[in-house]
Parts: structure tokens; C-alpha cells; sequence
């Protein structure tokens, strides 16, 4: 890696008060990678796409001040949340491909002296360590190969899709997140959910279609062989961790699937701790799936 990497971080709502440990455990990676990334104190929520099916202009007004601090930084953004990354990105996609719709939204922002002139890129994580990092560079950082752990990994939809204003991985055939697992040392584990929606979408609206649909891409993946899951989605994480035991109730059945951050997967093969990577704030343990797998 020629250069150092610094991002405008956004970390998004619910990696600061649900999924703290998938924050704070970025923070601690990417320090430890080289990896800077600069906080974004006058930034707002995004608003995860609630906002967008609302308002669609204020949606756009939201979104490009974040965009237009990162801008005055210098820096593109980087985000530990897909839903934030969809949002982000699609908006960042009609701003830049429609200048009259740039020219009205600087208008509204003209009201705060703040401008936006639609040289920002969206990033996530995964993006990051996949590209600008590099996989190279990540497998000399592994000191303590994942090599007997079976990972099934779940992109999450917002990760993926819309594809044309994500624009990196295929959302029928994506490779980064495999790629990452695997120069960790780790298998990866082919299986049918793992591009599919999680339920979060659904939660607030039929909890039990959602606890289904939790419940079947968790039992795809231990069904594949996998012993653990790995999302770059807190949102993801949320209804595959914590919505578990729910879907072991409905389905009359023990899953006992671990589900890891990205971070936290690479924070293990670079040698931190389960305690520092803060694992015991999953609802599912992965203690005995690492035991087993002689890495803690």
C-alpha cells in the first residue's frame, strides 16, 4: 500500500447505540491496519430511507450536507452500515448524474452556507479492505489464520442492491465479502440466503414473516456446513444475532449460529482479543465455535 487511506467516517445511527461493538471494533481494526479514518462531528442522520419515501428532497438536502463536509475534508466516506451506504449512495447518484437536481439542492443548502459539488464516493468496510486496502496487504496482516473456521457470509440487500448506484460487487454473484473471508484463512460456505434479505425490512411491519425469514438464512447456512456467519450489515446482524432465539421458537429447533461483524472477524486474525473485539455483547455466543477452532 503506497499511501495512507483516510476516510470521513460515518458509522450511522445503530453502530452507535445498538451495534456499539461493531463501532468501536472498526476504530480499533482500522488503527491497527493504518487505516485513518476522521470523525464527522456536524453529520446527520441519513435517514434510512424513511426520509426518502417521504420527502424525496429533503431526503437529498440531508444527505448531501454529509456529503459536502466529507468534500471540505477532502476525503470520501466511508460507513459501517449498509442501509446508510444505500442511502448515501443513492442519493450521491441522482446529485451527480442530474445537474439541475444539484443546482436546487446547493439552494437549500445555501440557506446553511454549505455547497456540494458532487465529487464525494460512498464507501463501506467491505469496499475498503477489498480495494483500497487490498487483499494483499490484509493477508500480511493475518497472524492468526481463521483457518478451521466455516463462515457463511451474508452481504445483506443493501450492500448489493442498487446495483447501479453501488456499483461494486454483482448483487447476484459478489465476491468481495467471500474474498475477505478467505485471505483470513478461513472456508467460505456456499449457500442459497447469503445474497438475500435477512427481514429487517419487515420487522416493524409482520414480525413473524420477518422471524421466518431470519430463521431460514441462518438454517441455510448451517445446513451448507457453516459453523459461524459473517454480515457487513449492522442492521443485518441485529435480526441474525438477536432475533435467534425468536427463530429457534418458531422453528422448534436449536440453530446456535454465531454471527460476527465484519471487524471483528479481521480484528481475530490479526491477532486482538475476543475482549477487545467486545464479543460478549452478542446474544449468541461464539465461544465454543472459536475454542473449537483453536483461536481463543
Amino acid at each position: 500500500m503506497s499511501k495512507t487511506l483516510k476516510y470521513a467516517y460515518y458509522p450511522g445511527c445503530a453502530s452507535q447505540a445498538i451495534t456499539k461493538e461493531a463501532n468501536s471494533t472498526t476504530l480499533k481494526v482500522a488503527k491497527a491496519l493504518g487505516i485513518e479514518l476522521y470523525d464527522m462531528p456536524k453529520a446527520n442522520c441519513c435517514g434510512a430511507g424513511l426520509v426518502t419515501d417521504y420527502d424525496y428532497d429533503l431526503s437529498l438536502a440531508l444527505n448531501s450536507r454529509i456529503f459536502a463536509q466529507a468534500e471540505e475534508m477532502g476525503m470520501d466516506i466511508m460507513t459501517i452500515c449498509s442501509t446508510c451506504l444505500m442511502v448515501m449512495s443513492t442519493a450521491n447518484r441522482d446529485l451527480q448524474n442530474d445537474t439541475e437536481l444539484l443546482k436546487r439542492t446547493n439552494e437549500v443548502l445555501a440557506c446553511a452556507d454549505i455547497r456540494y459539488n458532487g465529487t464525494v464516493k460512498i464507501k463501506q468496510l467491505l469496499w475498503v479492505l477489498a480495494e483500497d486496502y487490498g487483499l494483499d496487504n490484509l493477508k500480511k496482516k493475518v497472524v492468526k489464520p481463521l483457518k478451521n473456521l466455516k463462515i457463511a457470509p451474508f452481504y445483506g440487500c443493501h450492500s448489493l442492491r442498487p446495483s447501479d448506484a453501488l456499483g461494486f460487487d454483482d448483487p447476484e454473484r459478489p465476491w468481495s465479502l467471500d474474498a475477505v473471508i478467505t485471505t483470513l484463512g478461513a472456508e467460505t460456505v456456499e449457500y442459497d440466503g447469503k445474497t438475500k434479505c435477512c427481514g429487517f425490512q419487515m420487522d416493524l411491519i409482520t414480525e413473524d414473516t420477518a422471524v421466518e425469514m431470519t430463521g431460514k438464512r441462518l438454517l441455510d447456512a448451517k445446513n451448507e456446513g457453516g459453523n459461524c456467519m459473517v454480515t457487513p450489515c449492522p442492521f443485518c446482524h441485529i435480526n441474525l444475532d438477536n432475533y435467534q432465539g425468536m427463530a429457534e421458537k418458531k422453528l422448534n429447533l436449536k440453530i446456535g449460529m454465531p454471527v460476527f461483524h465484519l471487524a471483528q472477524l479481521v480484528g481475530l486474525a490479526i491477532g486482538m482479543t475476543a475482549e477487545e473485539l467486545e464479543l460478549s455483547r452478542h446474544l449468541v455466543s461464539a465461544r465454543d465455535v472459536l475454542k473449537e477452532s483453536l483461536i481463543v
